[in-house]
């Protein structure tokens, strides 16, 4: 998985580069680089284009996991040791949240992962250690979620001691905030389904403000992010009795 991390990490500098720049960068054959992109374009992190890696249009859901990678993948980490064999967790759509169903199947036996993302679902679709429960409801086709009172009506079959969410960015007045009311009406449903709340986000998310507000922050009990978060907003989380942890 180095090598596979450390090609994404250059497709996403530079968004095109070709084969035999990375073959030569990673110090591997072209043969290997070709079977690497071949996974990597199969979870649709970037795209194959006359002897080039390009990455996929800003616009495409699963772009989104190719931007800070590295430090998702190792929050993805972080977050993972939270969770135990055979429990059953919440995880809400998201990069970040994706990464961390594919970490729980890679490293956790029998866990039972409640989602309304079929892009997580799709994901970890080739693992066998653990279960997704779909939620149903009204499909959102851009984000491929679920969203609406019949997610509500299903949720209220489960309580778990995790939930672990994303965001969109991050207001002072109103707490983390999303893009779309509906989804953020499902994290309010799964706040209300567990017994913890963690935040799973990047702290570029931390300057970025929505337009909606997801959760408070007496809502949350965790946030696991990287070191690029102010002093101030670390005082503002630790003094609302937060766990942070950064990675």
């Amino acid at each position: 998985m180095e090598r596979l991390d450390e090609i994404i990490n250059l497709v996403s500098q530079y968004e095109k580069i070709d084969v035999n720049t990375l073959s030569e960068t990673l110090h591997v054959s072209k043969v290997t680089i070709r079977k690497d992109l071949d996974k990597l374009e199969s979870k649709g992190l970037l795209h194959r284009e006359h002897g080039y890696a390009v990455l996929n249009s800003d616009d495409d859901l699963n772009v989104r996991l190719s931007f800070h990678y590295n430090t998702k993948r190792s929050i993805a980490k972080e977050a993972a040791k939270l969770v135990k064999d055979n429990e059953t967790i919440i995880i809400e759509s998201g990069s970040t949240c994706a990464l961390l169903a594919e970490e729980i199947c890679q490293t956790k036996r029998n866990v039972k992962i409640v989602t309304n993302s079929y892009f997580i679902a799709d994901y970890v679709r080739n693992y066998d250690s653990c279960t997704i429960l779909l939620l149903g409801g009204e499909f959102q086709k851009d984000s491929r979620v679920t969203v609406g009172p019949l997610l509500k009506e299903m949720i209220q079959f489960f309580h778990v001691k995790h939930a672990f969410v994303g965001t969109d960015g991050y207001d002072e007045e109103l707490g983390f905030t999303g893009k779309d009311l509906m989804r953020s009406e499902v994290v309010q449903y799964m706040s209300e389904a567990s017994d913890e709340l963690i935040v799973l986000t990047d702290s570029s998310k931390f300057a970025k403000s929505g337009t909606v507000k997801r959760f408070g922050l007496k809502q949350v009990a965790q946030v696991i992010t990287d070191s690029g978060i102010s002093d101030a907003l670390v005082r503002k989380l630790e003094a609302a009795k937060i766990k942070l942890t950064l990675i």
